[in-house]
């Protein structure tokens, strides 16, 4: 496997420099990925077939996003999560419970498992030095890891007493999103997210849904209104010069028309919600 790096203080990601409590140190395999925006999955250790059908299903529906999901490589849900994320292509970082050196990362039945995060350019990060053994403390501690590296925390399942809550609640503190994955009434592994949803969190039931709680736009939607058959002839000209954001007067320079006819055309694309403007910029919805 790839040789472990210890990263300077200026060298954490720079969401887990703003947490309250930052390691001292943090040790490294492989790159951190590059992402717009981090998710943590996290849940338990014996997830139900609902369960393993929803970490698939959901982290499934951010494949081709700019987004890395962030886990434990615990057995159970962590694994599914790096598994599923791995089946997407989407990076994917490991954070255990032990240090990073080959005789000691934790659980050895994912050690097969951690060697695919790297090779697929994922990483393996770690504030316990090498050689560090897991130990029942560890847990808790690594969790805060998690939740400082990622913007959102998404509970799929979790009984009342977990350390998957512990996640989450780190998550809160940091002031960061929190998901959570409704389940059935009559089921112990629901108790956690349901306690985090009449708490305020996400309920998160869909890939769509879990896509727009990250911030990112619905493209089956975008794709509907942007049909070039019922564009006319100056819009589909501004359609094709917002292939990237413009600032307004760029945009309106652009066109072959008054500013005038211009600035009416422009706010007649805005209301049919074919165009907005986004930090003094012109783009497409």
């Amino acid at each position: 496997m790839d040789s472990i790096h210890k990263l300077s203080a200026e060298s954490f990601p720079p969401l887990l420099s703003e947490i309250t409590d930052p390691p001292d140190r943090l040790f490294i395999k492989g790159e951190f990925p590059l992402a717009e925006k981090y998710l943590t999955v996290v849940g338990t250790r014996k997830p139900s077939s609902y369960g393993k059908d929803a970490v698939k299903t959901l982290i499934a529906g951010l494949r081709g996003l700019p987004v890395a999901i962030v886990s434990g490589l615990a057995l159970g849900t962590d694994a599914l999560a790096h598994e599923a994320a791995l089946e997407n292509n989407i990076l994917t970082v490991a954070v255990p419970g032990s240090g990073l050196s080959d005789k000691v990362l934790y659980p050895a039945a994912n050690r097969e498992l951690a060697k695919r995060i790297l090779q697929a350019g994922g990483c393996l990060l770690s504030e316990f030095e090498p050689n560090f053994k897991a130990t029942d403390f560890s847990f808790p501690q690594r969790n805060r890891i998690m939740a400082g590296l990622s913007h959102a925390t998404l509970v799929i399942e979790a009984q009342m007493k977990s350390g998957t809550l512990i996640t989450s609640k780190f998550a809160t503190e940091y002031n960061r999103d929190i998901f959570a994955v409704p389940g059935s009434i009559f089921s112990t592994l629901s108790e956690g997210p349901h306690m985090l949803i009449r708490l305020g969190a996400t309920p998160i039931t869909t890939g769509e849904e879990l896509r727009l709680a990250l911030g990112f736009k619905n493209e089956e939607k975008r794709t509907k209104k942007i049909n070039v058959a019922d564009l006319s002839k100056e819009e589909l000209v501004v359609v094709t010069l917002l292939s990237s954001p413009l600032p307004r007067d760029e945009l309106v320079d652009a066109l072959d028309m008054s500013v005038a006819s211009a600035q009416a055309l422009l706010g007649a694309m805005e209301i049919k919600e074919i165009i907005t403007e986004q930090g003094g910029e012109m783009r497409l919805i």
